[in-house]
């Protein structure tokens, strides 16, 4: 994992949760209420995995992917369930400019991207796991793994700075976490 610098002026906002929480449905949903706005940036994951209807995302080989992250191509980047997932170095130039950045990313580099990065936000979604459960399933998606490791997973210990507890209209969540976008962004 590459990393940006301490001088930015912009957000980058975090949304992280474990599988089949609906990070990305309430993604697409604040990138809605937030429209145009130029002081928002939602950039595409870059994932060595096809995209699919529950994930929408660009797709690079595993061998490109390599090739990218030696060319500085990523601004950071991790592995998780057997894939890499990537953002696009262009998040630290949004940055600079003082854009907030909203990013679904593993729990597992939150720590580190707080490190990196001098205005991080943590966004915390989740969702029984008798929810995640049915979601997980609907999605019908093999390439993920296990179903049932990627439920009883635990994510890395860190306090969010807002949680959002997906259950119910998905619309009540996407307020939500538009309003917190829109909070930095202001």
């Amino acid at each position: 994992m590459s990393g940006g610098d301490d001088s930015s002026s912009g957000t980058l906002v975090l949304v992280v949760g474990p599988s089949g929480a609906g990070k990305d449905t309430l993604i697409a949903i604040a990138r809605d209420l937030v429209g145009t706005n130029e002081r928002v940036s939602f950039p595409r994951r870059i994932v060595t995995r096809e995209s699919s209807a529950a994930e929408i995302h660009d797709t690079m080989a595993a061998d490109e992917f390599d090739d990218a992250v030696r060319h500085g191509a990523f601004a950071f980047w991790w592995p998780a369930h057997g894939l890499k997932y990537g953002l696009p170095s262009a998040i630290d130039d949004d940055l600079r400019r003082g854009v907030t950045v909203v990013c679904n990313v593993s729990r597992a580099v939150v720590g580190r991207l707080r490190q990196t990065y001098a205005d991080c936000k943590v966004v915390l979604v989740d969702a029984p796991r008798d929810v995640r459960a049915a979601r997980l399933a609907a999605r019908g998606r093999r390439a993920d793994g296990d179903a049932r490791a990627r439920l009883d997973r635990l994510g890395e210990a860190f306090v969010p700075d807002l949680v959002i507890m997906n259950v119910g209209d998905p619309g009540e969540g996407g307020r939500a976490l538009a309003d917190a976008i829109l909070a930095e962004a202001s």
